[in-house]
């Protein structure tokens, strides 16, 4: 009998997933953290979070249409995504018209200037973010007071948060409980640690994630953080707080994982998330800046072609 010998080109076995299922995962794993945002900044965190993703929806839709000329991709999810996560790293007070800059901005030249979705260098989130911090300083470090559903958007009560009062020594750091559950000032996505662990989970269960680039985040920042702490206990606070607040959980879980922005192989991922987590501690405990998040992803995301160029595992029949 004659033997048939098929050749095709790859993928030779598909998984089921798709980028959208994989998208849609993660609004899913945002949720908890979406619902304590309401639950402490009420009305403001409702305001941000729709202005930002519409106003994201909106750009890519027109930017793709319009003037690019080509077929628009917002059904993917990712549009909405970047939205959400832009949202989440800013106060719930912001005014509306400084979101829909930051959303063009994450749109227009985090995204689309790249080619779009699986072709841009940098976390678009984090790019209109940043954006965002180094032209409006001042309406991004006005922290609204966290209350029980409060119906205030503009006129919130304001204070500092918990890296600001650690870096400049005053003020009453929030005690574990509501470090853990969220009731303490910041941008409205970063405040519950519990919600976001959550969403950690779900992301490994579902496999859209994997767990290295968090892990070796947190533990890099806890061991960095914590041996300050033992030089110096009285200048330096605790790695547990400096895991607990600010954006570290939000970053090393939904934005330093993003597929497209962090390296493919694990020996990279490591690499990367050492080089998040130190860099990080550094500006947290010597920068201008309380927060130093945001900047490491960037400046790790512009490291990443090179760790993908580099670190590879052995080829398969490859003669040591």
């Amino acid at each position: 009998m004659e033997t048939k010998l098929i050749i095709s080109p790859s993928p030779h076995i598909h998984s089921g997933d798709s980028i959208e299922k994989k998208m849609y995962g993660v609004l899913i794993a945002l949720i908890p953290a979406f619902i304590v945002s309401l639950v402490f900044f009420g009305l403001g965190a409702l305001v941000v979070t729709l202005v930002s993703v519409f106003s994201c929806v909106l750009f890519e839709y027109l930017i793709q249409r319009f003037l690019l000329k080509e077929k628009t991709s917002i059904s993917d999810g990712s549009a909405v995504i970047t939205g959400v996560l832009l949202a989440f790293n800013l106060p719930s007070n912001l005014p509306i018209w400084i979101i829909i800059i930051g959303a063009l901005v994450a749109i227009g030249i985090g995204k689309l200037t790249f080619g779009g979705l699986g072709r841009n260098i940098f976390n678009p989130a984090l790019v209109g973010r940043v954006f965002l911090l180094i032209s409006f300083p001042a309406q991004m470090t006005v922290w609204p007071e966290p209350g029980f559903f409060p119906m205030t958007y503009l006129d919130a009560t304001t204070g500092a948060t918990t890296l600001n009062m650690i870096g400049n020594h005053f003020g009453t750091i929030p005690d574990y409980t509501s470090l853990l559950l969220g009731k303490m000032r910041g941008s409205l996505g970063e405040v519950s640690a519990v919600a976001l662990l959550l969403g950690f989970i779900f992301m490994l269960l579902r496999k859209i994630i994997q767990w290295y680039i968090p892990v070796f985040i947190l533990l890099t920042v806890f061991l960095f953080t914590g041996i300050m702490n033992w030089i110096n206990p009285a200048e330096y606070a605790s790695p547990v707080i400096h895991l607990l607040s600010g954006g570290l959980l939000l970053g090393a879980v939904f934005m330093a994982t993003d597929y497209v922005t962090s390296p493919v192989t694990k020996g990279g991922m490591i690499i990367y998330a050492v080089g998040i987590g130190i860099i990080t501690s550094v500006i947290r405990l010597w920068g201008a800046y309380p927060e130093g998040v945001s900047f490491a992803i960037l400046i790790m995301n512009a490291v990443t072609p090179l760790l993908n160029n580099y670190v590879k595992p052995e080829r398969y029949g490859i003669r040591k």
